[in-house]
């Protein structure tokens, strides 16, 4: 009888003995990939887009998109977004959650106004009469920043559920550690590519060439 009780219980649940699979660990890993897996399509589409952008400069209807104060100005509240993120990590770490509340908090408030900073830089071009997008360089401008808005729509969307997780009385701040990191790590990615994609989008003919030959098109 003890030999047939040894063939059928279940080792994990053996005093002594560790379970070869730990559900926390591996749903934590397959958030990290999922994240991964991401971050390369999306980079993937953002460089197509800059190959696009950068081939199509080189026809003589291209005409540089006029430069605006305010998408400085929202380049610097994206800044302040992504920091504001890595202080709510950083808070996580070290179990701060009232710093963890006011990161969260501020990432978010930052980043919806870089969004409505977005829709006024939009509306401005509109008042100058590129709405029409005649200009090829004011479609592309729609373009790209309109994808680069929705994909940070989207981590507004898991922001939320974070912060809720956070306010919520009894929550464990260890139980939405991983979310926040998360968070953060794709409220950088966003900056970076907003970055690259602001440099380029008020770069110019006289850059052509460069970016050009950056993208290997000649």
């Amino acid at each position: 009888m003890k030999f047939f009780q040894q063939l059928t219980e279940k080792p994990w649940l053996v005093v002594g003995v560790e379970p070869l699979h730990d559900g926390g660990d591996s749903t934590a890993f397959a958030a990290r990939s999922g994240l991964k897996w991401f971050f390369i399509v999306a980079s993937v589409l953002f460089m197509l887009l800059i190959i696009t952008f950068a081939g199509r400069m080189a026809y003589e209807d291209w005409r540089p998109t006029p430069e605006s104060n305010l998408l400085w100005l929202n380049t610097f509240v994206l800044i302040l977004s992504s920091a504001a993120m890595q202080w709510a990590h950083m808070s996580a770490q070290r179990d701060r959650m009232e710093d963890v509340k006011v990161g969260l908090l501020a990432g978010g408030i930052t980043a919806f106004a870089f969004l409505a900073g977005q829709i006024l830089a939009w509306r401005q071009l509109a008042m100058l009469g590129y709405f029409e997008v005649t200009n090829p360089a004011i479609a592309f401008f729609y373009l790209i920043t309109g994808l680069h808005a929705l994909h940070l729509l989207g981590g507004l969307i898991a922001w939320g559920r974070t912060t809720d997780k956070v306010w919520r009385r009894g929550f464990e701040i260890a139980e939405v550690r991983q979310s926040i990191e998360l968070c953060t790590l794709y409220w950088h990615f966003l900056l970076a590519v907003w970055l690259v994609l602001f440099g380029l989008l008020f770069s110019g003919n006289n850059n052509m060439a460069f970016l050009l030959a950056l993208c290997g098109i000649r």
